[in-house]
């Protein structure tokens, strides 16, 4: 039978809503990264996080700096991604924290897997129905970025050919992995070479649970299903960290007229639909635009699916559009010598350089900022040429269709025309920074201009980020996409065996199911607000190995309102309540007394005596009522049930020790019997 190709694209850039995913042969894939919380995965160093920035980083943590080179993998080629992280002339300053040690320096072999962390991924495997390996073979994938201090991230294939069941439709499972955290990124400051990041390693080494789903995706608002799915079979192991940062799902989007995209900084799960959507409208922009392009240079047509291409074709237009587009950079420093721009003077009294790149023929093509009725930047070629010269580290750039703007006044812009000798159908692009740097930003400024006349690239972008969410909903660029060059073996950690017998252990010792957990509450008197956040917060193991027989409302809400305090401290204490020796309102505070002290009961009890926080005596305490309530006879009868609340404080302060709950019963009964 012979393959169906999608037909040319429909739909409107503009409206990304209403773009039909059948019609323009949407494919979409889920990869997850979860970390666990364990200790780290190669060091048996602790897997602490330190809040600190570079404000607040301590003195006496010890830095040093590294160069990191791009290696040849198995194959003997250099990865595409290394070869562009390499290029960006980076040096890195790398702070070390309290939980990293030698290995995390990578002056020390790694040690084998954590014992915990290869557990919690086999049974996520199990949880997926997923295979498990029978030999688990560690890889080095090369990762030049600096965020890891070995120029390697190690990562280890646990299991292949999964099912996530979701209600639209079950999702495969391709691989879930057991790899290395990065180390997290501090600052980034300009050197006369380069730049220069900083990094923390706190984070370099700990756990990561990979899952990567096939294309399965049937929608947008499948894919947001599929992640929250999969961080759902993740939790059910209580193994793993909650929190900002713990989870980061990337999306694998595709349309037929388009190519395999991998976004990045999908934080936010109620985003993922509109992420994607706005991706397919930017790949079908993109073909359309390679499509004009190509048609005035009388060149072949791009087919409506990328598997239709041919490489001969594509061969002979990238050679034109080489032709067309030379390398080709010019130095027009002088043309701004009188410019007023605050960015322009401000960069010439640091000597910086501007150059101008011409791009002949693209004049009205780059494009200006216009945004959607969501207010999604919609896209254009100049948003991606600034993105491809910020990955060389600069700000950004001016281009052609832009000027005249932030204060380049129409006589520079025509002198620069005047000085790259360009005709009206002509753009530009200028970049004003360090000659070096300047250079790097225009050369993939370029790269980028002549993929207009092909399928965009292969590629990792990035969410833009604005205070800590998605700006818009749409991307910049990252780094090429890797290839398989990539992935070379780790010749340090042995391989492993996964034996019947262990697997068969983890199939037999699954954790319970959402459903399970809510029916194992549902046995409980407790409100149906203490449940969920119970079960929310991931307490439910905790409140019945500690429960003890006590009231289960009242362990309940102690347990919620002392959450991070060893359980065991929190049962005894309200276990001294429950047999009359420690007041109600004194709970919280004796359980903060001890958080850190491991006492037993009897040790409780002798604190509640010696502090005065036993209940006064039941009779002792309907006396003191009694006569509360004799001095107060004509406001009880003026005000009726509402003196109760006054009168508590004033029984409150004679009683001292005193439970509330009692006493606010035995007031009540007082009154009621005075207005009988």
């Amino acid at each position: 039978m012979a393959e169906a190709y999608f037909p040319e694209p429909e739909g409107d850039v503009s409206d990304a809503e209403s773009l039909d995913v059948n019609q323009l042969g949407f494919m979409c894939g889920i990869e997850v990264h979860q970390q666990l919380a364990t200790g780290k995965l190669h060091s048996r160093q602790p897997g602490d996080l330190y809040d600190v920035t570079m404000e607040t980083l301590p003195d006496d943590w010890p830095r040093f700096s590294r160069k990191l080179r791009a290696a040849r993998g198995e194959g003997g080629k250099i990865d595409i991604a290394a070869r562009f992280e390499t290029r960006r002339n980076r040096s890195f300053e790398y702070v070390q924290s309290p939980n990293s040690g030698l290995i995390e320096l990578d002056d020390q072999p790694p040690l084998t897997h954590d014992t915990d962390a290869l557990k919690i991924a086999l049974t996520t495997s199990a949880l997926l129905d997923a295979n498990p390996v029978s030999l688990l073979q560690t890889m080095r994938k090369t990762v030049v970025d600096g965020s890891n201090t070995s120029g390697f991230q190690r990562t280890t294939l646990i299991s292949t050919g999964g099912t996530l069941q979701t209600t639209t439709a079950p999702v495969g499972i391709s691989v879930l992995c057991l790899e290395e955290d990065s180390a997290r990124k501090l600052d980034t400051y300009a050197t006369d070479s380069g730049e220069c990041v900083i990094y923390n390693l706190d984070r370099l080494g700990l756990p990561l649970i990979e899952i990567a789903t096939e294309p399965d995706v049937k929608t947008p608002e499948h894919a947001k299903e599929t992640s929250i799915a999969l961080g759902r079979t993740l939790r059910q192991t209580r193994r793993v960290r909650r929190g900002l940062g713990s989870i980061r799902q990337d999306l694998n989007v595709s349309i037929a007229c388009g190519d395999r995209i991998e976004i990045k900084g999908c934080q936010d799960l109620n985003w993922i639909p509109r992420i994607i959507k706005l991706e397919m409208a930017r790949q079908l922009h993109f073909y359309r635009l390679a499509n004009t392009l190509r048609t005035e240079l009388s060149l072949p047509l791009l087919p409506s699916d990328r598997r239709q291409d041919d490489s001969e074709i594509e061969a002979q237009v990238e050679q034109k559009v080489a032709e067309k587009l030379p390398l080709e950079l010019i130095d027009v420093t002088k043309d701004f010598s009188n410019c007023q721009s605050k960015m322009i003077v401000n960069g010439l009294a640091q000597s910086f350089t501007m150059l101008a790149l011409p791009l002949p023929g693209l004049a009205g093509k780059i494009g200006t900022k216009t945004v959607d009725a969501e207010g999604a930047q919609l896209p254009r070629l100049g948003r991606e040429l600034a993105g491809a010269a910020k990955l060389a580290g600069v700000k950004g750039v001016f281009h052609s269709d832009e000027l005249p703007a932030y204060g380049i006044e129409e006589e520079h812009v025509e002198s620069v025309r005047s000085s790259l000798n360009l005709s009206n159908s002509d753009g530009f692009v200028l970049c004003l920074a360090p000659k070096w740097q300047a250079e790097l930003a225009l050369e993939s400024v370029l790269l980028r201009a002549r993929v207009a006349w092909h399928r965009i690239p292969q590629e990792v972008r990035n969410v833009v980020i604005k205070k800590g969410a998605p700006e818009d909903g749409t991307t910049a660029p990252m780094r090429p996409l890797p290839g398989g060059a990539r992935m070379y073996p780790e010749t340090d950690i042995p391989s492993q065996k996964i034996s019947s017998e262990r697997w068969q252990s983890i199939l037999e010792n699954l954790p319970m199911t959402d459903s399970q957990r809510m029916a194992r509450m549902d046995e409980y008197d407790v409100s149906s607000d203490q449940k969920e956040q119970i079960l929310a917060r991931e307490l439910d193991d905790t409140f019945v190995d500690y429960q003890n027989d006590l009231p289960a409302k009242a362990w309940a809400a102690v347990l919620l309102e002392n959450d991070e305090v060893d359980p065991r401290i929190s049962s005894l204490v309200l276990s001294a309540k429950e047999q009359g020796e420690l007041t109600r309102e004194s709970i919280n505070d004796v359980i903060a007394y001890f958080a850190d002290k491991n006492p037993e009961l009897n040790q409780i009890l002798a604190y509640a005596e010696e502090h005065g926080l036993k209940p006064a005596d039941e009779s002792q305490l309907a006396d003191i009522i009694s006569a509360v309530v004799a001095d107060r006879i004509d406001f009880i009868k003026e005000r009726g049930m509402g003196a109760i609340g006054p009168l508590m404080g004033v029984v409150m302060q004679q009683a001292g020790a005193a439970d509330g709950k009692a006493v606010s019963a035995l007031l009540k009964q007082a009154i009621l019997d005075l207005t009988k």
